[in-house]
C-alpha cells in the first residue's frame, strides 16, 4: 500500500513539474492549440490576480503615507505652536515676492555683455554674490 502511495506521488509530482515547466514557456512544442489555449487563459487568470494583488499593496502603502503626513503635519503644527510661530496654511500661503537684482557694476555689466556675444570660454565666479544667482562669465 505505501509503494502505491508512493508511485501515485511520484505521477503527481512529475505531472505538477510539467506543468510547470507548460507555465514557463518551457517545453510547448508537443502541445495542441486547445493545450495552448488552456495555458494562455490561465496564465491570464493568473496574472489579473497579481495585478489585484500589487494594486491593493500599492493602495494600503498609499494609505499608509497619507496617515504618516497626517501625523506629520499635526506633530509639525504642534511644535510650531510650542515654539511661538504662527501656524503654516500650505494652500493660503502667499507667495514671495521676487528679490531684486543687485546693482550691476559697469564693468561686470560689460563682461555680461560680452558673454552673450561669445560662449566658448566659460569660467566659474568664485565670489559671494548676495541676490538672485546670476550667470557671469570673465
Amino acid at each position: 500500500n505505501l509503494k502505491h502511495e508512493t508511485a501515485n506521488m511520484a505521477k503527481k509530482i512529475e505531472i505538477l513539474e510539467v506543468s510547470k515547466r507548460k507555465l514557463m514557456g518551457q517545453g510547448l512544442g508537443s502541445c495542441s492549440m486547445d493545450e495552448l489555449e488552456d495555458i494562455d487563459s490561465q496564465l491570464e487568470r493568473t496574472l489579473k490576480i497579481i495585478k489585484a494583488r500589487k494594486t491593493q499593496l500599492f493602495k494600503d502603502e498609499i494609505e499608509r503615507l497619507n496617515a504618516k503626513e497626517r501625523l506629520l503635519l499635526q506633530q509639525n503644527a504642534s511644535l510650531r505652536e510650542k515654539c511661538g510661530f504662527r501656524p503654516m496654511l500650505l494652500e493660503s500661503a502667499p507667495t514671495p515676492a521676487p528679490v531684486p537684482a543687485p546693482p550691476t557694476p559697469p564693468a561686470q555689466a560689460k563682461e555680461r555683455g560680452n558673454c552673450s556675444q561669445s560662449t566658448k570660454s566659460w569660467e566659474v565666479e568664485t565670489e559671494l554674490f548676495i541676490g538672485i544667482p546670476q550667470m557671469r562669465c570673465l
